[in-house]
């Protein structure tokens, strides 16, 4: 990959990595830590404990979700700096340019995902008796 077109993903990753950071900051009400967060939470729990705890629920996904996000831009930021983006993790060729556009955390072609996911179970449906 040309380093114009490197640095072109990169600038991509990095505001990726800047939406990603705001997120997890609102998450946690601003600027404020995790345990700070977390009182104030409990603190303005309704009584409505199933609620409480759905909506705890659904923040701890959320925020997981984030922090595999970040994970997965600052890998691709560091495939950038060592001259690897771009190149499937499996079988080294190069990952079409639309795909990294589509997920610019993308760590192997199309072909390879595909086997890798087949492999795993992944997208896989059981036929229907």
């Amino acid at each position: 990959m040309t380093h114009n077109i490197s640095d072109s993903f990169a600038a991509q990753l990095e505001q990726m990595r800047r939406e990603v950071l705001a997120q997890l900051q609102d998450q946690r009400g601003g600027a404020i830590g995790r345990a700070e967060a977390a009182a104030l939470a409990r603190e303005s729990e309704s009584d409505d404990w199933a609620q409480a705890h759905s909506e705890r629920d659904l923040a701890f996904v959320l925020a997981e979700r984030e922090s595999a996000e970040l994970i997965a831009i600052d890998q691709a930021l560091q495939r950038v700096a060592d001259g690897s983006y771009g190149l499937c993790l499996d079988c080294g060729a190069s990952v079409a340019t639309a795909r990294l556009h589509a997920n610019p955390t993308a760590l192997r072609c199309l072909t390879c995902q595909t086997q890798n996911e087949q492999a795993q179970g992944v997208g896989v449906r059981s036929p229907r008796h």
